[in-house]
C-alpha cells in the first residue's frame, strides 16, 4: 500500500469515527472495552460481532465490515447496554445511527441481517400509509418482498377468524401529518 493510499485510509477512518460519534451523539472514543454492554445485551448470542465489539470496530474505522455486519440489525434497542455502560454510551442509539448509514450507502446486507431491514422498511411502509400499524398489509408486504408468498398464512387466518387480525386498515386521524413527518425525515436524509 502507497504512502497516499495509507493516508486516504486513515482520513476515511477518522471520518468514519467522527461521522458516527456526530451523528449518534454519543462519546465513542470514551469506551474502554469494559463488556457491561455485551454481558446484557438479550440478543448478543445471535449476533456475528459483540456489541462491544462492534464499538471497538468503530474507533478502528472498520466502516465497512461495520456496515455490513448483522449485529447492527438485531440490536433490539431495548438499551440494558445504555443502563450498564459506565462511559454512558447509549448503544442502541449508535446502532441505530448504523443503520442508517447503512442504507443511505446501499450497503448489500445478507441472511437475517436482510429480513430484518426488509421488515423494518415495510413496518415504517404501513405507519407512514395509515398513521399506524396495518399488521395485515404489512406481513402480505413483506412476504411479496421477500418472495414467501404463504409464510404464517395459516397463522393469520387463525387470527382473521378470531378477530384479531382486522382485513382493512384503521387510520389514525392524523396519518397526513404522519405521512409528511416521513416525507421531511427524508428530504433531511437526502442533504445530508
Amino acid at each position: 500500500m502507497s504512502a497516499i493510499n495509507l493516508t486516504n485510509n486513515i482520513k476515511n477512518n477518522i471520518k468514519f469515527i467522527e461521522y458516527v460519534s456526530t451523528e449518534s451523539g454519543q462519546p465513542i472514543q470514551q469506551c474502554y472495552q469494559c463488556g457491561k454492554c455485551t454481558a446484557g445485551c438479550p440478543t448478543a448470542f445471535a449476533m456475528d460481532y459483540s456489541p462491544n465489539r462492534i464499538i471497538r470496530m468503530i474507533q478502528l474505522g472498520l466502516k465497512e465490515e461495520v456496515l455490513k455486519s448483522q449485529s447492527i440489525w438485531l440490536c433490539a434497542y431495548c438499551s440494558t447496554c445504555t443502563s450498564r455502560c459506565p462511559c454512558h454510551v447509549n448503544l442502541a442509539q449508535v446502532m441505530d445511527c448504523l443503520r442508517g448509514l447503512a442504507k443511505r450507502e446501499g450497503v448489500q446486507l445478507e441472511g437475517r441481517a436482510k429480513n430484518i431491514a426488509l421488515f423494518y422498511d415495510c413496518f415504517l411502509d404501513t405507519v407512514k400509509d395509515n398513521g399506524k400499524l396495518y399488521e395485515l398489509g404489512m406481513m402480505l408486504n413483506y412476504n411479496v418482498k421477500n418472495r414467501d408468498y404463504l409464510k404464517d398464512a395459516d397463522t393469520g387466518l387463525a387470527m382473521f377468524t378470531r378477530g384479531k387480525l382486522r382485513f382493512l386498515p384503521m387510520r389514525n386521524e392524523n396519518y397526513k401529518e404522519i405521512a409528511l413527518i416521513f416525507k421531511r425525515a427524508k428530504e433531511l436524509e437526502e442533504i445530508s
